[in-house]
């Protein structure tokens, strides 16, 4: 796949990504999927704290898909934090019976985005030369 098709698929992905992020984590929380997105007992200060960070970082994410190349830093923060989270909650999830749900909930489609990203972002010379030439 070419640079230029890669940003293409870029833009899509940061914008859906952040639609997700924006729209989708309240509904999967409290009442698509609870169990999967939701940590028991419930924690509302915990859950309000997350939903406003993951609403934020989607704004953000929607606006990088206008140049997703001068936004590579925020694209790599939410590639590296994605997986950073999802290895905290896996271990936490794999050492409490009734947080299983999360490991086909929250935790795979957090390494599903940190993946997406990390492929289609391009890296090195490549990255510069498409960058310096929009």
């Amino acid at each position: 796949m070419n640079t230029a098709t890669r940003v293409r698929y870029l833009r899509v992905v940061l914008v859906l990504v952040g639609l997700i992020f924006i729209l989708g984590v309240y509904p999967l929380m409290m009442a698509w999927w609870p169990s999967g997105w939701r940590w028991q007992p419930n924690q509302p200060e915990y859950e309000q704290m997350i939903l406003g960070i993951y609403a934020t970082l989607g704004v953000f994410l929607i606006i990088a898909s206008r140049n997703p190349l001068q936004h590579r830093s925020l694209i790599w923060f939410t590639v590296w934090s994605s997986l950073v989270h999802a290895g905290i909650m896996t271990v936490q999830a794999l050492m409490s019976p009734m947080e299983h749900g999360h490991l086909l909930g929250d935790i795979p489609a957090l390494a599903i985005v940190a993946v997406a990203l990390a492929i289609l972002t391009p890296r090195g010379p490549l990255a510069v030369t498409t960058d310096s030439g929009q």
